[in-house]
């Protein structure tokens, strides 16, 4: 098979291509790499890869060609979105829309889709339920989202929030920014503690990617809550879970969070399937305390 993953050599993107390339795929990588190329000069020998430097607000040549298109680019997280909300709507909406327009009917897209657009409701959420975007982010990606599914060959992915270790590492998410914290800071401040949140491993993100690949037939043209059910979790349990292995101090704020978030999600739809999720938040947490150790020994080196 032909691959195209866009977004690359984002967080997800580069072990996602990793992955793809381990099981025989040959594979493009489409990126603009505003973070460098660091994270996939581990790759680039491989003569199953392909890499272009581009903007997914450009017209990608010749993508007629692909079996399979992974959709990973975009603007994420609620900061960034609201920092640039003009260009999260070209980039996470106008783009999508364009890379819809561009590919055959019969093309597969597998679509990086989030849980964060289940807003604040704090109730069971399943593919079925209402939406309720709290932030520009769940918004762009939820107007992406409708954009892929009105085709019949796309396959939305609605992932929770991801943890772990990637070459191209990301502090922005919950348990990996709290047990940097905790172990750099020796204090992590919770706004709305009580939140609940739905978490999963890197390595289980790629690994729904390539389930919804390999069962594309069955899953093509319907939506997915990618994650699994015994990794709901509030703020304060994830600081909770950091604090076994760490000593450090939770302060509980009375600030409001800006990013309202409060939802526990139903991953029943794709565990039918036979997707579940096989690392714990545990297994998350020792990873990144493993990592950043090894920081220590390079002082210089910027944690992006």
């Amino acid at each position: 098979m032909e691959i195209l993953v866009t977004g690359g050599a984002g967080y997800k993107g580069v072990k996602l291509v990793s992955k793809l390339l381990s099981k025989g795929y040959s594979v493009t990588l489409l990126d603009n790499f505003m973070y460098g190329v660091e994270p996939i000069l581990h790759l680039v020998e491989n003569d199953h890869l392909t890499v272009i430097r581009g903007d997914i607000r450009n017209k990608i040549e010749s993508i007629e060609k692909y079996d399979a298109i992974f959709h990973l680019a975009g603007i994420s997280g609620f900061p960034a979105c609201s920092a640039n909300p003009s260009s999260a709507h070209l980039i996470n909406v106008e783009a999508t829309k364009m890379l819809a327009d561009s590919v055959r009917k019969d093309q597969l897209i597998i679509y990086a889709s989030t849980t964060s657009f289940y807003g604040k409701s704090g109730s069971v959420c399943t593919e079925e339920t209402a939406v309720d975007p709290v932030s520009h982010y769940g918004k762009t990606k939820y107007m992406a989202e409708k954009i892929l599914m009105e085709r019949e060959n796309s396959i939305a992915l609605r992932f929770a929030t991801v943890f772990g270790f990637s070459p191209r590492m990301r502090m922005d998410l919950m348990v990996n920014d709290f047990t940097y914290k905790a172990m750099k800071e020796g204090v992590v401040v919770l706004f709305d503690s009580y939140a609940k949140r739905t978490f999963i491993h890197i390595d289980d993100a790629v690994a729904a990617y390539l389930f919804a690949l390999e069962n594309r037939n069955v899953m093509k043209g319907s939506v997915y809550n990618a994650g699994g059910n015994h990794l709901n979790f509030s703020k304060l349990e994830i600081a909770e879970a950091v604090k076994k292995y760490i000593d450090y101090r939770i302060v509980d704020s009375d600030v409001k969070d800006k990013d309202v978030r409060h939802f526990v999600v139903s991953f029943d739809k794709i565990r039918k399937l036979g997707y579940v999720p096989s690392k714990s938040l545990e297994d998350g947490i020792k990873e990144m305390m493993t990592i950043f150790k090894f920081y220590d020994y390079f002082s210089h080196y910027k944690i992006i």
